[in-house]
């Protein structure tokens, strides 16, 4: 089986001069070490050092993994290697083609990482062999990168957020250098297209720096990728565009040398002139950061053609290149001949210790890269000097109702306070999708400037290289940067317009599954929660329109694991301070805010508050009609919109139906409403059937999805009692009460729904349904005469 090389040529940049090598580098024997344990872990679980003839029974039955960017993955470690070797680098890894596990496992075995975090792995024949029955076992690691593996903190197993990851991870560590593996798969994606600009916030004086490594190899799955397909001079306008320094390596053909590792090493040399010219007074204007594009072949090392099917170079050695090995012995023959090239007898000793010809290549222990840190940022992290939220609260002086505020403004003032509070420690940081002014929260700009490197000529205000305030029209690297601070130690907030929070779902996803796993690893610190305040909420975006009403990703939230997810929905300005007070100080966790932003009626002072935010939900007992005997009947509520049209509901019930014996219920921590044994903030039966009875009818005004609050009481007693208003898909532009109406959630709607369930009284009930909903059809045609709604809505205040 011959070698085959395919020289992909070098086109001259005719605007100035490609930095171009085009070398194969000489595979050291930490390289060839490091690609004949990632290929064994695919294929071998036993006769790992190949002492005897490869036989059937020494194959995995089931072959796992993605040999093709393994390759690739050991080379930029190796590089790496000798960056932490030569210049005493503080490097962090993050792998965005996370499939390419096998070389990462390699690495750590060879290093020495696995060994320290479990002495079964050791650096032997042994280890290997239990590293190797590991690999993809129900009891093991994944096919991917998780939590379980040292050194990691990015998953990849969702394409195109390594870069944004990355970045959040160099924030406010001015010595770390990030080094962030992109495959040419993952560069076709929209997010990492808008991460490549996140250089333009990165401020040289108090952050570290990203080095990206492009890697072209050429093929995704079974065709190739863009990138592989565009030439160097088309790379290098690309990444010039993005105001990068690229470097592009390529390890196509057979001279010996290291490219990449001086690629990586006069990188290292860019990043420190840039970093100490900006930390002594001369700050670049523009900074072009370096980044190197790696070209290599699809699965190097494989063979070149197999049974008449091209491998080496090709799409066919993206995943496992032999996959009938274990019975056909035409593959099995080719596996044992590629592995034996690599020479494994001079590679390990006779109980399959790497050699030290191996080791060499192998940094200090106190420096390896899997040992990093950051990289079990819970270690790292300390908690928030949280302000007093007393000086913010709203009083009221003459009880509910009596005072009117913007639960978000209020808000931006603590956290104003807490932005001044980490101003020396530079660990709490704010990302937002140019919406912080727009949900009132801009009090935070007069403590921390939006952060931005670059001149702006254009006026613009509160902009500051160092600020930590992060605005930019992508949710997607909001989400990277705020997981990549989070993962190594700090703190932030996600506020965001709620409808759009839907847009980082799947990357939500991911980061539950790391929560979720990370918790079943021992050595792994928990981290701070990741919080998204969710304003602008579609109850009050009926001067947007139908695009802007979508309340769906709190149900996203409740379709992941209980324990790392929760969903708050504070009516006012005082719960809303004690909820977040809580949740910037909690850890492992996923939470989402729901809160308004316009001015409001504020229900509880701040001592109410927090009782009513310990027990997630609470019987206002001055908004229901009841006495000492249990209700006939519960008007339920969660939200600020839900809490107004609630109480509007009660006080035409009170003033018309005054016998009647209607118990008011708020709820503030929704996922209280789930049995306790399928969410740990379920509240006990005893609690809930206090709030709610036995058999009683409930009358539930939602925030969002009604399907949310049918998922979570299910298992509760009788939940086919409770009777959930919420949104429906019906919206438009429109007033508020009539974008209510579309959707049943007016006071009158709710009061009729408790009517028809309340036992009959001599026809009384059915009456003043019929009056309501005449009055609400009233009301309706008058707001489409006049296009607002009528003073009878805008004006209504709470009356004791």
């Amino acid at each position: 089986m011959g070698r085959r090389r395919k020289r992909i040529p070098t086109i001259p940049d005719l605007s100035g001069g490609v930095v171009t090598v085009s070398a194969q580098p000489q595979r050291t024997p930490y390289t060839r070490a490091a690609d004949y344990v990632a290929a064994a872990l695919i294929f071998l679980q036993d006769n790992l050092l190949l002492s005897e003839p490869l036989r059937p029974e020494h194959i995995k039955p089931r072959l796992l993994g993605h040999w093709g960017s393994c390759p690739g993955i050991s080379m930029v470690y190796a590089a790496l290697n000798s960056l932490v070797r030569e210049r005493g680098a503080d490097v962090l890894l993050v792998t965005g083609p996370g499939h390419g596990a096998p070389a990462i496992h390699a690495n750590l075995w060879l290093e020495g990482t696995h060994e320290d975090y479990d002495p079964a792995l050791a650096r032997t024949g042994a280890g290997l062999r239990e590293l190797a029955r590991r690999y993809c076992a129900p009891d093991g690691f994944p096919s991917h990168l998780s939590p379980s593996v040292p050194g990691t903190l990015h998953e990849g197993g969702e394409l195109g957020y390594a870069v944004a990851t990355a970045f959040g991870a160099a924030l406010d560590a001015p010595d770390r250098i990030v080094a962030c593996i992109v495959g040419d798969g993952e560069a076709e994606t929209g997010p990492t297209a808008g991460a490549w600009h996140s250089t333009k916030y990165l401020d040289p004086v108090t952050c570290g720096a990203v080095l990206p490594v492009l890697h072209l190899n050429g093929y995704k799955i079974s065709s190739p990728t863009l990138f592989a397909t565009m030439t160097d001079a088309e790379l290098t306008d690309l990444f010039r565009g993005y105001v990068w320094d690229p470097r592009i390596v390529d390890v196509t053909s057979d001279p010996p040398g290291d490219p990449l590792g001086a690629a990586v090493l006069d990188a290292h040399g860019t990043i420190r002139g840039l970093q100490h010219a900006a930390r002594t007074g001369d700050r670049p204007v523009r900074p072009a950061w370096p980044m190197i594009v790696l070209r290599s072949l699809k699965g190097q090392g494989a063979p070149a053609e197999v049974e008449r099917t091209a491998i080496e170079g090709t799409f066919h050695a993206h995943q496992v290149p032999l996959p009938d090995v274990r019975e056909d012995p035409e593959q099995r023959e080719a596996l044992e001949s590629w592995l034996r090239s690599y020479r494994p007898q001079d590679l390990f000793d006779k109980d399959g210790r790497p050699t030290a010809d191996v080791l060499a290549d192998v940094p200090d222990r106190g420096a390896r890269i899997g040992s990093q840190p950051a990289a079990n940022g819970g270690r790292l992290r300390h908690p928030l000097p949280l302000p007093t939220i007393e000086p913010h609260a709203v009083p009221l002086p003459k009880g509910p109702g009596s005072a009117t505020a913007s639960p978000t403004r209020v808000l931006g003032g603590w956290l104003a306070d807490l932005m001044e509070a980490t101003a020396a420690r530079r660990d709490f940081r704010i990302v937002s999708p140019d919406e912080l002014a727009s949900n009132k929260l801009d009090a935070v700009l007069k403590a921390s400037g939006r952060a931005y490197a670059w001149p702006v000529e254009e006026y613009a205000e509160d902009l500051s290289p160092s600020g930590r305030v992060m605005e930019v029209l992508s949710e997607h690297n909001c989400q990277g940067w705020l997981q990549g601070y989070l993962l190594t130690g700090r703190h932030g907030l996600f506020p965001t317009y709620e409808a759009f929070a839907s847009i980082v779902d799947s990357m939500a996803n991911q980061h539950a599954k790391w929560l979720k796993m990370s918790r079943e690893v021992p050595w792994r610190a928990p981290v701070s929660s990741l919080t998204y305040l969710l304003s602008s909420e579609g109850w009050r975006q009926e001067h947007n329109g139908y695009s802007h009403q979508g309340p769906g990703f709190i149900n996203n939230l409740l379709d992941r694991k209980s324990t790392v997810t929760g969903v708050y929905l504070p009516p006012d300005a005082n719960t809303l301070l004690v909820t977040m007070e809580r949740l910037l100080d909690e850890t492992g966790k996923i939470n989402a805010v729901v809160a308004g932003k316009h001015d409001a009626a504020q229900w509880l002072g701040l001592d109410a508050a927090r009782a009513h935010c310990r027990s997630g939900a609470s019987a206002w007992a001055w908004a229901g009609t009841t006495d000492s005997r249990p209700p006939e009947a519960v008007l339920a509520c969660a939200g600020g919109i839900p809490t107004v049209e609630s109480l509007a509901a009660a006080d035409l019930l009170r003033r018309d139906l005054p016998d009647a014996r209607i118990r008011f219920v708020n709820i503030v921590d929704l996922c209280a409403l789930a049995p306790p044994g399928r969410h740990p903030h379920g509240m006990p039966d005893e609690q809930f059937r206090a709030l709610f009875g036995e058999e009683t009818p409930v009358v539930l005004d939602f925030h969002g999805y009604s399907s949310a609050v049918h998922q979570l009481l299910h298992g509760r007693a009788h939940p086919e009692r409770f009777h959930v208003r919420g949104y429906v898909e019906e919206g438009t532009t429109t007033t508020p009460y009539d974008l209510l109406a579309l959707n049943g959630t007016t006071r009158h709607d709710l009061a009729i729904t408790l009517l028809r369930h309340l036992d009959p009284r001599s026809g009384r009930s059915r009456e003043l349904a019929e009056n309501y909903a005449r009055h609400r059809d009233a009301l309706l045609r008058e707001l489409r005469s006049t296009g607002v709604d009528p003073a009878e809505i805008t004006e209504w205040r709470w009356t004791p």
